[in-house]
């Protein structure tokens, strides 16, 4: 009898109420709902961990966030408080402030010239970087130096050297012929082609990042182009190019957000009270921005011009990004 006992407490323990045969290590294996000892005290040490990270996320972004959100919304002066306003200043971004256009304008001009400029300058540096001669660490050192080096003291630097009258890139024109070489910064027609000048200077930094996707391609499919035939620039169209585009896209959205938000170069040329150089032929948003808020004092109407310049950007980031699959080439 007590082995029948015996023999049915064992077969209870592999049938499920069900009938269905239930392994006893499995139902042993199933969570219990409860947390396991020293949970509590792990979640707390990272939340300490985390803390400082979030209270300056908090106070240094959310905050200020909010605050410039408020203030386009007002009449806020530099020196006074300001009254909320609603639109008004949306309103007079788009249908009283001719500025406004004029500096969307030479900043999409800007973005038209600077970004192919610097994409394709930078893509030529480093494929002259990536061949294999003596000393090439040397100029790839050489040439990432002015990525270092502080922007305003290349900006000024430049300004001297294209100066109209004795600027040293005019008097070289000069001894080979040119006889009446562009006043840079004081014509209109070329205070904007000026400007790159001064700015391709830091090309270095792409031709880096360039270099680094360069080496990062397979030598093999070279390999495999040259067994097959194939020249320099069709390896360069077929292989170079799709490999390299990924970094190519990369390097398109630091260029475009960085040309929309150039200012320090400006401010150099222009000076602090916010001028733009011949027929506003410098008027850069980000001036127009400086101008408003800090030379008049117009913070809530410069909040909200910031608000568009946002937008604006966020724009062409996802424009930039809906054209990614039709152009960029992703290894699998």
């Amino acid at each position: 009898m007590g082995q029948q006992l015996g023999d049915q407490g064992a077969r209870g323990e592999q049938l499920s109420e069900g009938g269905t045969a239930t392994p006893m290590a499995a139902l042993a294996d199933r969570p219990s709902g409860r947390r396991k000892p020293g949970s509590h005290g792990e979640e707390r040490a990272a939340y300490l961990f985390l803390s400082p990270w979030l209270i300056g996320v908090f106070f240094f972004l959310l905050v200020p966030l909010g605050w410039a959100i408020w203030l386009g919304f007002t009449d806020e002066q530099l020196l006074r408080s300001g009254n909320f306003i609603g639109l008004d200043n949306y309103v007079r971004a788009f249908t009283q402030d001719p500025s406004f256009y004029k500096a969307l304008g030479v900043t999409l001009t800007w973005i038209v010239i600077a970004v192919p400029l610097f994409l394709i300058s930078g893509l030529l540096v480093a494929l002259l970087l990536n061949q294999k001669m003596r000393g090439m660490s040397f100029f790839r050192t050489i040439l990432y130096v002015p990525a270092v080096l502080s922007g305003v003291a290349i900006a000024v630097l430049w300004f001297t050297l294209l100066n109209g009258e004795l600027g040293a890139v005019n008097q070289v024109l000069r001894s080979i012929g040119i006889e009446n070489p562009p006043d840079w910064f004081r014509d209109p027609d070329f205070a904007l082609w000026g400007v790159a000048i001064m700015s391709i200077w830091g090309v270095g930094t792409n031709a880096i990042i360039y270099l680094a996707g360069l080496q990062n391609i397979p030598p093999d499919l070279y390999e495999a182009a040259s067994m097959d035939g194939a020249g320099p620039w069709a390896k360069f169209r077929n292989i170079t190019l799709p490999l390299l585009s990924p970094t190519m896209f990369f390097l398109l959205i630091g260029e475009l957000t960085a040309a929309l938000v150039i200012i320090g170069p400006i401010i150099v040329i222009s000076g602090a009270g916010g001028a733009a150089g011949p027929a506003d032929s410098l008027l850069f948003y980000m001036l127009l921005l400086y101008r408003v808020g800090f030379v008049e004092g117009q913070m809530g109407y410069a909040a909200a011009l910031a608000w568009i310049l946002t937008v604006i950007g966020l724009l062409l980031v996802w424009i930039t990004f809906r054209l990614e699959k039709r152009f960029v080439f992703y290894q699998s």
